[in-house]
């Protein structure tokens, strides 16, 4: 199987790269890149939805971006040991009828030999925000 660096075990530098390297395809709102962070059989929970492999990923995530307008993501390291990372993160985001929201979580991350994130736990909080009060813009 083909690596995808940084590598296990991390180090502050290396676990920041990584987390980095995921904010960055998050917000580019391609789902198929997204996907390909993560181990073939990757295990999800997102909120109250549990996912296995990168098909449900894919479909999860197009789903989502079709819902979340304007979506914008920040995450930040939060600790890490060996394979595992954990952030905490913000992002905002604005429905269909136009009402802007600010989500807030934490993620636990557990990452393959290979660099690939087999498991990815994330707990998540939605506010309603007027737009005046966005941080990304």
């Amino acid at each position: 199987m083909e690596q995808r660096h940084p590598l296990p075990p991390f180090t502050v530098e290396t676990a920041k790269q990584k987390i980095q390297m995921a904010e960055d395809a998050w917000n580019s709102k391609d789902p198929v890149r997204v996907s390909k962070a993560y181990t073939i059989d990757s295990e999800w929970r997102n909120r109250n939805t549990f996912l296995n492999g990168r098909d449900e990923i894919v479909a999860f995530l197009s789903g989502k971006w079709e819902k979340e307008l304007n979506y914008h993501l920040k995450k930040e390291y939060w600790a890490h040991t060996d394979n595992r990372i954990a952030v905490r993160f913000e992002y905002e985001y604005q429905n269909a009828a136009g009402q802007w929201f600010r989500a807030y979580g934490n993620e636990n991350w557990e990452f393959d030999e290979n660099g690939y994130m087999a498991k990815r736990y994330a707990s998540i909080n939605d506010l309603e925000i007027d737009e005046s009060d966005r941080k990304f813009k």
